[in-house]
């Protein structure tokens, strides 16, 4: 069982109000519980050797959509901090930025077009370590888009609940927001840590 992990050192975040939080805590609250009722159930199917039906197939189609809502968010809360941190060129992850966007302001202009794109879902820093490559990804539904062996480095949820509350439909306004509390030694320690 997977537990819900507690973000409440968020609460006070600059341009973030506590209600806007607090749902949102609550929503992801709703993915852990998902995915462990969800688990559970096919883990008592596969026990039963139960392993066909519409029931199994939907239940097995759906567990990806519940663990990376969990998942996300959890990358999502854990990258933001109190005042954010300062992008640091010299770390490995900025230089890596640097080499593949030329330097940070164009990759932070990427990532932010990226964000502002019409629809729902998520934005993430992706490296490919095969390729030693950042990407600057878009995805939708929290199972759609992903990059094969990809590791998250950044993640920014721009699914209108993590905005709306604060500012209706200005999701660049909350873009610009999210950009003054990334937390970027916890970027930083993910790359490094590949």
């Amino acid at each position: 069982m997977y537990e819900i992990k507690n973000f409440d050192q968020l609460l006070g975040l600059e341009g973030f109000s506590e209600k806007l939080l607090k749902n949102h805590f609550t929503l992801y609250q709703g993915y852990v519980s998902n995915f462990n009722k969800l688990d559970e159930t096919l883990m008592g199917m596969e026990k039963e050797g139960k392993f066909e039906g519409a029931v199994f197939n939907e239940l097995n189609r759906r567990l990806g959509w519940e663990f990376n809502g969990m998942r996300l968010h959890e990358l999502y809360f854990e990258n933001m901090m109190k005042d954010g941190s300062t992008f640091d060129s010299n770390s490995k992850l900025g230089k890596k930025i640097e080499k593949i966007y030329g330097s940070y302001e164009n990759w932070k202009k990427n990532f932010a077009a990226v964000g502002a794109m019409r629809g729902i879902g998520w934005v993430v820093l992706y490296y490919d370590k095969m390729a030693d490559r950042l990407f600057n990804v878009w995805i939708n539904e929290h199972d759609t888009g992903h990059l094969a062996g990809c590791a998250p480095i950044l993640v920014m949820d721009v699914f209108e609940h993590a905005y709306v509350t604060d500012y209706e439909i200005k999701k660049a306004d909350y873009i610009e927001a999210f950009m003054k509390v990334v937390c970027w030694h916890v970027a930083s320690s993910r790359f490094k840590n590949l």
